[in-house]
């Protein structure tokens, strides 16, 4: 097995010598990099080949596992591979990394940013084969969806063919007792002319408790038939050690070719994978463009399902689709930061290598995003609509505009065994945009935060996570951007922006037509009738800092945690 990064440069020999051809990977002088993501086996080579998201590298030459990519290349080597717990981590990779592939596929049939050959069925017990777990679960999952028709005809028969009349002087003459006691006998095989014993249970279970194993290991939604007894826990621990030996005794009991080729397959799980003969093709699956899988990953799990809004309004696809052909990777509605309205939270997904964060080109981008959304918010205003009614952009009154939420978010990998912690956490410094400096209420005032997340849970939660499950993760994950954007601007010494309310006996409309020329941009009346000023630090008007009596501080409310 040998493991490559995508993006990643190697000796371009060592690629001929790995892959049929050069469609994995391109040519600059003697180096080859790596271009797609996936995996590969070449059955002339009998070389099983993954390619890693560049996710997996850190900074210079080293990867996440804490080797260079050079040793990554054959740290796992054909014997290692086999049930070391060690190992895990690439188990659980190939099967996530299949599945999310899959999953893009399904989202997005029409797409041809998949290429993949057909699924691998393995059919011999030689033991001159090398095959990755993932080959092994497909091989049984595959062949489970194929023959699971035949495989319940089997229970129906064996049952519909149990002695119902036996022939007692027949099983007497031919049998012999077992003796449980001084004066009773139990004849274990009961004679009559139908067949006698199930002899093709004990196969099938082993091979039902395999696919159950797989199925509850990486939750796959097969839908197993409840017709034999499973095998699971310790027990199922306790098999893996003597399941060759089982199947070695009942090896010359099938002649049917779904039951010897059952029985190859559990032969192969049993003797740790290393015995399988499959097709001459070679076998792969890869995407070109991991990054937009990346995205609509992230996007699965922060935003709302692009449908169409009933009724007449507006609908979030019109948003997240600007005009001006620019798409926006994550949009969803929740609550502003200084009311109970609600208001666009932007995001954009960044596809890097961990530890990364976004340049100049992806900023700029980014406050071209937020800068649409708003004047396409502004525009139903002015035509009277709006895409929901508590949706508020900008006070009437003072002429101000609400803050928009923007972030940036990046996949990292600090733990390869961690599927199950999002660990979404800050990562980098709020990046501003403004065209007056002082003014925190002006339209061109954005700020974006940065974010980064757990790429194996995103991973996992892509293909496995139900609907519930997205549902109570894009809740918590809504107040965790909304929380991190209170703190902010409740922190001085980051944001530099001190906040202040009207004191309450004043009337806020007078004292703002008063003092309009001095306030614009720099106040905003909240939902609840809150008139806040925000005073930059560097704000040193005399003017303003008369006005401050009439003010008292003011603090976000929030956040919850």
């Amino acid at each position: 097995m040998k493991i490559f990064i995508e993006g990643e440069g190697y000796n371009i020999e060592e690629l001929e010598k790995v892959f049929n051809n050069s469609q994995f990977y391109t040519q600059h002088g003697y180096l080859g990099f790596i271009k797609s993501v996936g995996y590969y086996h070449s059955f002339a080579t009998d070389e099983l080949v993954f390619m890693l998201p560049k996710v997996f590298m850190k900074e210079e030459d080293r990867t996440v596992f804490g080797i260079s990519k050079h040793d990554l290349i054959d740290f796992i080597n054909s014997g290692s591979t086999k049930h070391s717990a060690d190992y895990d981590w690439i188990r659980s990779i190939s099967i996530y990394f299949y599945k999310s592939l899959l999953e893009f596929k399904n989202r997005f049939p029409d797409s041809e940013l998949v290429n993949y050959s057909a699924a691998y069925q393995l059919k011999s017990t030689e033991r001159t084969m090398q095959y990755s777990y993932l080959d092994i679960v497909l091989s049984f999952i595959n062949f489970y969806k194929k023959n699971k028709s035949q495989i319940l005809y089997k229970h129906i028969d064996a049952v519909k063919n149990t002695p119902k009349k036996p022939k007692w002087e027949k099983t007497v003459r031919k049998g012999n007792p077992v003796l449980i006691s001084d004066n009773t006998s139990v004849y274990t095989q009961v004679r009559n002319k139908h067949k006698l014993i199930n002899t093709e249970e004990e196969l099938i279970t082993y091979f039902f408790s395999i696919v159950n194993n797989f199925n509850e290991q990486h939750s796959l939604n097969i839908k197993i038939d409840k017709v034999y007894p499973l095998i699971r826990g310790k027990k199922f621990e306790e098999l893996k050690r003597t399941g060759l030996n089982k199947l070695r005794k009942i090896k010359y009991r099938y002649f049917s070719d779904v039951l010897r080729a059952m029985h190859s397959l559990c032969y192969i799980y049993f003797s740790q994978f290393d015995s399988a003969k499959g097709k001459v093709n070679d076998d792969f699956i890869v995407i070109d463009h991991y990054n937009i899988v990346f995205e609509d990953m992230v996007d699965r799990l922060f935003s709302e399902e692009l449908n169409d809004i009933k009724g007449g309004r507006v609908s979030i696809k019109e948003l997240k689709y600007n005009e001006d052909g620019k798409i926006i990777d994550h949009i969803f509605d929740h609550r502003s930061l200084l009311d109970d309205s609600d208001i666009f939270y932007i995001g954009d997904s960044k596809y890097y290598k961990s530890n990364n964060e976004a340049g100049k080109g992806s900023r700029f981008k980014q406050f071209t995003y937020a800068k649409n959304v708003i004047q396409y918010n502004i525009d139903l205003l002015n035509d009277n609509k709006r895409y929901r009614a508590n949706i508020r952009y900008r006070d009437e009154i003072t002429e101000g505009y609400n803050i928009t939420p923007n972030f940036f978010i990046y996949g990292y990998i600090d733990n390869v065994n961690s599927y199950e912690m999002q660990d979404l956490r800050p990562n980098g410094e709020v990046i501003s945009s403004y065209h007056f400096e002082h003014r925190l209420f002006d339209r061109d005032t954005l700020f974006v935060h940065q974010y980064k997340i757990n790429f194996l849970f995103v991973l996992k939660a892509y293909s496995s996570f139900s609907t519930t499950l997205i549902a109570d993760f894009r809740n918590k994950v809504k107040g965790t951007f909304r929380d991190e954007f209170i703190r902010y601007f409740n922190n001085v010494d980051k944001c530099k922006y001190k906040l202040y309310r009207l004191k309450d006996e004043i009337p806020y409309e007078n004292f703002m037509d008063q003092n309009f020329r001095l306030l614009n941009g720099k106040c905003f009346v909240t939902a609840d009738n809150v008139f806040i000023l925000a005073k930059h630090v560097e704000d040193r008007s005399d003017d303003l800092e008369r006005l401050l009596d009439h003010f008292e501080v003011y603090t976000i409310k929030g956040p919850i945690t």
